[in-house]
């Protein structure tokens, strides 16, 4: 932030303009400018919510040794000021500040673990099961299913000679799009995405998936005032033939689909959208340029879901923690409504998984969205859920009088 706004925050030097003799001797005064002090600077962040949060994700860190670094977002869903932003691991940037040897910065650039690296806004990351909230809105909006729609979990789905397996293999039985939020169900999801004539459903596939990915603004940048944004990528059919043409993979398959609908496959996002969507869906669809500077706020779009259709993922949100995934959060002194997701990012070790939850509290009248990602963290529920836990709970003791 200093770099971005130096400028304005320096201000002007003052000058004196002497006349002396040739032993350098003041001789007279010719005239001076007096200094012009720099402007004032206030920040959206919340120091204290800051401090906890990063607090929090180090401890977390700390006991996920498998875990390779983490990064979390809160913002404002009324406005998109950003109350706070964490990346780790991070460094020191008093180093900078005092001069930094090259020894010092050869060790921060060569770090496998890159702490220079900004992975709120920069990272590129598969959000796994975080989108299906989204997924869901736009299944409702299209009307590929309603409320009373109803899908039964067996654990998989079969495509072709393909099976396509769910988190839970022994399935999770008859559900709504409530209680598919609610529970993550990836085979309701599948169906939902790429169709399935059992239930008569067509699936909105791949087309409308990636239009609706950007209608929340995935894909593209956001626009915080911070350098090195990352756009994310929603991949199209058109893509994927181009990118793999000539190959036995440029034509988009279903099971493409089916992956596209669960937040996996070539989709990735950052932290900062995942948490610019999450707030889209709290508030009813409007989406604020994320800002650092008080009294900046703009509607950059708004996702196109009507209010009703809001409503019912709104409830589900909500639902995740009062019997899903995020059912650690239910005991905290303020409503919260959520979704888990745990993402696989290496083909070689699908165990391998990237753990995330995105938020918003209170639940009826949305404040806060909160959205963590622990990178190689595991489950969802298991990594990033505590430290949404532990941030809340100190937010809602010491931000709303609970």
């Amino acid at each position: 932030m200093e770099s971005v706004y130096e400028s304005q925050l320096r201000g002007k030097h003052g000058q004196i303009e002497i006349e002396v003799d040739a032993q350098g001797q003041l001789v007279k005064n010719l005239g001076e400018a007096a200094p012009v002090p720099g402007e004032n600077l206030q920040l959206t962040i919340d120091v204290g919510l800051q401090k906890v949060l990063y607090a929090s994700l180090m401890r977390m860190l700390v006991m996920r040794p498998s875990a390779t670094g983490a990064a979390a977002v809160a913002i404002s869903p009324k406005n998109g000021e950003v109350l706070a932003l964490v990346s780790l691991p991070s460094f020191d940037n008093n180093l900078f500040a005092r001069g930094i040897s090259s020894r010092e910065y050869e060790k921060l650039t060569s770090d496998s673990n890159r702490p220079m690296f900004n992975r709120a806004i920069s990272g590129a990351y598969p959000p796994g099961s975080v989108v299906k909230p989204m997924v869901g809105a736009a299944a409702l909006e299209e009307g590929v299913i309603t409320t009373k729609t109803k899908i039964t979990d067996r654990g998989f789905v079969q495509a072709g000679n393909t099976i396509f397996y769910g988190w839970n293999r022994e399935g999770l039985g008859v559900l709504d799009i409530i209680g598919a939020i609610a529970q993550s169900s990836d085979p309701f999801f599948y169906i939902v995405g790429g169709g399935n004539d059992e239930y008569g459903i067509s699936g909105l596939g791949v087309g409308r998936l990636s239009q609706y990915f950007k209608k929340f603004h995935l894909g593209t940048k956001l626009g915080i005032v911070l350098p090195g944004e990352a756009d994310g990528f929603v991949p199209t059919e058109e893509w994927k033939k181009e990118r793999f043409a000539g190959t036995d993979e440029e034509k988009w398959y279903l099971g493409n689909t089916y992956h596209l609908a669960i937040g996996q496959g070539y989709l990735l996002t950052t932290p900062l959208q995942v948490a610019e969507f999450t707030a889209a869906l709290a508030n009813g669809g409007k989406m604020y340029k994320p800002v650092l500077t008080a009294g900046t706020a703009e509607l950059i779009a708004d996702a196109g879901i009507s209010k009703t259709n809001m409503e019912i993922i709104q409830k589900a949100m909500r639902e995740n923690v009062v019997s899903g995934s995020g059912i650690r959060l239910l005991d905290l002194p303020v409503a919260v409504a959520g979704k888990t997701g745990s993402a696989q990012f290496d083909a070689r070790n699908p165990a391998l998984t990237h753990a995330w939850y995105t938020s918003f509290a209170p639940a009826d009248n949305p404040q806060i969205v909160l959205t963590v990602m622990v990178e190689a963290g595991g489950e969802g529920h298991a990594a990033s859920v505590p430290v949404v836990k532990e941030v809340l709970k100190w937010w809602s003791e010491n931000r709303t009088g609970n």
